[in-house]
């Protein structure tokens, strides 16, 4: 029928709607069009007393509160979902993708708030390390740029004529910001081909290590060289490597920590890593997930952001839904006791990452 579901999932081949819905995930395509809670019209399912429950509507506008946006990223934690609705769009009549190298990663991540100070929106805005091209291109060979210290992927949509003033725009902005090499897909096998090395990050890491560790954590635009920066320093201090691979275009970070769950060592030492990124991201002013969702193994972290007023309204929406705690019990939202045993186990350890963590 010439529609496509927008957000465009990059773990396309393994995800599925209903897990995007629980965490509200994003997608290679989420600047310009969205993210789950955008592209969503209506879920259906049940309460924990095993009542019929429907959330938002077909309709543009609905009376009543935004459940719907409630539910979205909830992690299970207030409904079953078995039925989602979402929002099909026309594709665009054409896509074409800039790759822009740089030598620099403070370049790049410059490169990336200056497209959206320019007040362009691409479709897509996606950012690579050296080490993870590295790993994507003796996978796929998509044509990467081996010798850049990050590669940005830029994708504009839309008309021939929008598209064209767009890559223009785009280019020149990319210059300016010190791109050293600039390549535009000249048809769709190449934009393709360009995308497909995005794609495979998470497998290409997996034929570099005997394990990963896929972190997500979000911070403002402006912060994105200082954290790859500071990941860099991490390396060093865990003795690990890490391959970065992120949604430059909304700040949403994805480090793969690459170890051997083998060696407890090691498993140990790549918990603490994922932990210091989480709280890093935080102290810059971002958050502990953009679109993995929190589960158990980010518990402590959110010690680090939230304080324990805001845990509490968390628990009272969760009540409301939940009285029991039935659904998924133990997980997202921590308990007053855990942070404050967080906080003594990081002043302890001497690693009270900023001085907000000392309310705890």
């Amino acid at each position: 029928h010439g529609l496509y579901y927008a957000p465009d999932p990059s773990s396309q081949i393994a995800c599925t709607i209903g897990g995007n819905v629980a965490e509200n995930a994003g997608g290679v395509h989420c600047l310009k069009y969205g993210l789950t809670v955008h592209n969503v019209l209506r879920v259906r399912g049940y309460t924990i007393e095993g009542k019929p429950l429907t959330l938002g509507s077909e309709a543009l506008d609905a009376p009543g509160y935004d459940l719907l946006s409630l539910a979205i990223g909830s992690e299970g934690m207030l409904a079953v979902v078995l039925e989602v609705t979402v929002r099909l769009i026309p594709k665009p009549q054409l896509a074409r993708c800039i790759m822009a190298s740089f030598a620099d990663v403070r370049q790049a991540g410059d490169a990336v708030a200056n497209v959206i100070a320019a007040g362009i929106i691409p479709a897509g805005l996606e950012m690579m390390d050296k080490p993870m091209t590295a790993a994507v291109e003796d996978f796929v060979h998509a044509g990467y740029d081996l010798d850049a210290a990050a590669i940005l992927l830029c994708e504009s949509d839309g008309t021939p004529q929008e598209v064209e003033e767009e890559i223009a725009r785009m280019s020149t902005v990319l210059r300016a910001a010190g791109a050293t090499a600039i390549t535009v897909s000249q048809d769709e096998a190449e934009r393709l081909r360009f995308w497909s090395g995005r794609k495979n990050a998470f497998p290409a890491s997996g034929r570099i290590s005997p394990d990963y560790m896929c972190m997500d954590s979000t911070i403002p635009r402006k912060r994105l060289a200082d954290i790859l920066l500071a990941i860099g320093e991490m390396e060093h201090k865990y003795g690990l490597r890490c391959c970065n691979v992120f949604h430059a275009g909304d700040g949403n970070l994805h480090p793969l920590i690459l170890f051997d769950a083998n060696d407890p060592d090691q498993l140990h030492r790549a918990e603490l890593f994922g932990a210091d990124i989480m709280e890093t991201s935080v102290a810059m002013g971002g958050t502990v997930t953009g679109e993995h969702g929190v589960g158990v193994e980010k518990l402590n972290s959110m010690c680090v952001q939230f304080s324990p007023e805001e845990n509490a309204q968390m628990f009272a929406v969760k009540h409301a839904f939940d009285p029991q705690g039935l659904l998924n019990p133990g997980k997202v939202i921590p308990t007053l006791q855990r942070c404050a045993e967080y906080g003594r186990m990081l002043v302890r350890g001497g690693r009270l990452p900023f001085p907000e963590l000392e309310r705890f």
